[in-house]
């Protein structure tokens, strides 16, 4: 199929998003990195971060391209994006994606074409464009928007259930999760790039026998894996967002582990929930793939078992039932101090689906701003820890361990019920299908180290 031809097969109910020739499967970039098999960052992914170069130079937009970031801003400069709007042209200058997020659609496509333009093989672009591509290896990517808010779901029904299986064996689903989409106020100002270091945190834990808490170290330190997603144009303080509008909001998807520390968890999230269990660190992969080079792996929402409640009619749209879920394959790995020191390769722990939410992404974003509730542009949205049906696809220590009474053994013969000082966790994620290019979401990797010393808790 030449580029250029690929069929209409799909279409979102927001602003019409076509399939179109740059999710052509035939496409190839004149940077032959791009086209490896396996690739995380072909041609049709076209990611966006914020890096600087080795020369210690501003902070720009970046594109990622096999194993190479295009700066947005030298493009800018040198006048290969001058057929965009200016308004797209200034935002693309900047040095976070905040003004670029907060345009919308009618801008994004526009600049992905242009992009998926300069980029191909048959475009005659090499000459103008090579010069301005900075070595991923030599390059240090930073966290790609100002993020003002940061909020946390609990859409996956799999996972909600087996924890509750553990807490309350008898009532493990508590009635209201079938009907709204659940989540709590996380904490913006320490959220980290993959790479960033985790302190293991201090808090207050409470033994079930003991008469009174200790405050020290958690001993119950556990990743979760998940998704976030970055919100695009925002609303007005007091408007809400309807579902058919919601996936308009959306800018893109990365990798987002909500790192949580299960005793201080257990101590202290009765009756308001988490708190400082999670605030001490989230961790999120530098790439954002957009919501529109996900076209391609749009599938029904989560099928309701028979006997579920509908969702209530400001959560519902037949579009949203027939495309609203993205099959993108999540997976986690690990790596002890002691298999890296012996050259062994992460461990990997599990393999899940985003499909396996109960709530979709439009439905969690609609839902967050249907009191009213102000979304601003670069706003993160996280999906909560992604777990299936089987015992492979559980996201978090807490449920592969069962509380730590089924513990795993490391090939190095460790055992692990939650995370030790030195444990690295790598988070992946990729999209496949037949008749489509893989598109990938890089890494989004975080290693634990040992809890600051505080005065209760001298070393």
């Amino acid at each position: 199929m030449p580029a250029g031809s690929l069929a209409v097969t799909q279409v979102t109910w927001n602003h019409f998003l076509l399939l179109d020739a740059t999710h052509s499967p035939t496409l190839k970039s004149w940077l032959e990195s791009a086209n490896q098999p396996g690739a995380d960052f072909p041609i049709q992914n076209l990611s966006f971060g914020v890096f600087t170069g080795p020369s210690n130079a501003p902070y720009s937009i970046g594109v990622a391209i096999g194993d190479r970031i295009l700066d947005l801003r030298r493009c800018a400069k040198a006048g290969l994006l001058s057929s965009l709007p200016p308004e797209t042209v200034f935002a693309c200058s900047a040095p976070g994606l905040n003004p670029l997020m907060a345009l919308g659609r009618e801008h994004w496509s526009p600049l992905r074409k242009r992009l998926s333009e300069l980029l191909r093989s048959s475009s005659g672009h090499q000459a103008a464009v090579e010069p301005l591509l900075v070595p991923m290896s030599e390059s240090v990517v930073v966290k790609p928007a100002t993020i003002h808010d940061y909020t946390d779901f609990y859409a996956s029904i799999h996972h909600a259930t087996n924890v509750g299986r553990l807490f309350r064996p008898d009532n493990p689903l508590l009635p209201n999760y079938k009907y709204v989409p659940i989540g709590y106020h996380g904490r913006a100002s320490s959220i980290g790039v993959s790479g960033a270091a985790v302190h293991r945190p201090n808090g207050q834990m409470k033994d079930a026998a003991a008469e009174a808490p200790v405050f020290g170290p958690s001993r119950a330190l556990d990743y979760e894996l998940e998704v976030g997603f970055f919100t695009g144009p925002s609303n007005d303080l007091g408007q809400p967002i309807p579902i058919a509008e919601a996936e308009s909001h959306i800018f893109g998807l990365c990798l987002l582990n909500d790192w949580s520390a299960r005793d201080i968890q257990s101590w202290e999230y009765q009756p308001l929930g988490p708190f400082l269990a999670k605030s001490f660190a989230t961790t999120i992969s530098p790439w954002i793939v957009t919501i529109e080079a996900l076209a391609p792996f749009r599938v029904p929402a989560f099928a309701r078992p028979d006997g579920d409640p509908a969702p209530l009619p400001y959560l519902s749209l037949p579009e949203d039932r027939a495309q609203g879920g993205i099959d993108l394959t999540l997976e986690v790995h690990i790596a002890s101090r002691q298999m890296r020191e012996a050259g062994l390769p992460p461990l990997r722990l599990s393999r899940g689906n985003l499909r396996n939410l109960y709530w979709t992404l439009a439905q969690l974003l609609t839902h967050h701003a249907s009191n009213g509730c102000n979304l601003r542009s670069g706003d993160l949205l996280a999906s909560g820890t992604v777990s299936g049906p089987l015992p492979e696809e559980r996201g978090c220590l807490l449920e592969l361990t069962q509380r730590g009474a089924d513990p795993i053994r490391l090939p190095t013969g460790e055992i692990r019920k939650f995370l030790e000082d030195g444990d690295e966790v790598i988070l992946r994620g990729y999209c496949e299908r037949d008749g489509f290019a893989r598109i990938g979401f890089g890494e989004c990797r975080g290693t634990i180290t040992p809890a600051t010393p505080t005065p209760a808790n001298p070393r």
